[in-house]
């Protein structure tokens, strides 16, 4: 991915700062949940989103332990080594040990200072430090197609 491209998606991340946390939603300034984000972002910097996803509830995937938001992230997106660190890399999250991951961001900056954009729930579209608590909830990384695939 080139730098430019780069600084496209976190500028469109951080476009959604301030949306308020709605679920299913994605509306910029109106409401958006962590996918409603990601598929903002998608519609900004690529286009038409690749598929719509079907209505799901805040314990999705949960119960029958289907990684869906996983599985969705490989078909269209591009998987990257967790070390390999870019400003606008796709984080995926596994909140808790043993559940299936469903939370996304964005990442900002790297380094000491490093960030991430996400919709938050009971807040709005933030951008967090990523720290410690953070880094270690991350099970994969990935990149936007810089052309549709």
């Amino acid at each position: 991915m080139t730098d430019i491209f780069h600084q496209r998606v976190v500028s469109a991340a951080r476009g959604w700062i301030g949306t308020p946390y709605l679920h299913q939603a994605s509306c910029k300034g109106a409401g958006t949940d962590c996918l409603g984000l990601l598929r903002g972002v998608w519609r900004e910097v690529l286009g038409t989103e690749p598929e719509t996803p079907p209505a799901y509830s805040m314990d999705w995937s949960e119960p029958a332990r289907i990684e869906a938001l996983w599985q969705a992230a490989q078909r269209h997106l591009v998987p990257k080594n967790l070390s390999e660190e870019a400003p606008g890399d796709v984080l995926l999250f596994r909140m808790r040990d043993g559940a299936v991951a469903k939370h996304l961001g964005i990442a900002g900056r790297l380094g000491a200072e490093a960030s991430f954009v996400h919709a938050y729930s009971g807040h709005a579209v933030v951008e967090s430090p990523l720290s410690l608590p953070w880094r270690r909830r991350i099970v994969a990384r990935f990149t936007f197609p810089e052309e549709r695939i």
